[in-house]
């Protein structure tokens, strides 16, 4: 569970950070332009900071970290999101630079989502398990007793 709280914790100081940059950079640069600078201090916060602290309440409640798939989850989506805000991070700066941006930035940023989607995939599998798995063999083996 630590873990979880920490994620939380470093995905919050990212986010203010990000938020900073963001305002800082674009007001040094005189931009007025669109950029995804401008959302990724939204992302870092609710991607991140949010979905840790919901997991750590979920975790505290199922004890998700036990098992196989929750260990998935953590490091595929730790990934997906770093990927996917460290492109938006390139992508934002090089607009704001006034430069263009590489075909390769929105392909590694997809790459991000799909490590995001492995990693949901695994937190659902592993939540599953506790959450349903346990009383699904409770209310077998209740079933059992009762005939």
């Amino acid at each position: 569970m630590k873990k979880n709280y920490y994620a939380a914790l470093t995905y919050m100081v990212l986010g203010l950070v990000a938020g900073l940059y963001y305002r800082e950079f674009t007001k040094a640069r005189d931009f007025t332009g669109d950029t995804q600078l401008s959302v990724m201090h939204t992302h870092l916060l609710a991607l991140g900071m949010l979905v840790f602290l919901i997991v750590l309440a979920l975790d505290k409640l199922f004890d998700l970290s036990r098992t196989k798939s929750f260990n998935l989850f953590f490091w595929f989506y730790n990934a997906g999101l770093v990927v996917t805000v460290a492109m938006m991070f390139v992508h934002g700066t090089m607009d704001v630079l006034g430069k263009d941006v590489s075909g390769a930035v929105p392909g590694i940023a997809g790459l991000g989502h799909i490590l995001l989607t492995v990693g949901l995939a695994s937190f659902f599998v592993s939540l599953r398990s506790r959450a349903f798995g346990d009383k699904a063999s409770d209310e077998s083996a209740r079933v059992a007793v009762d005939a």
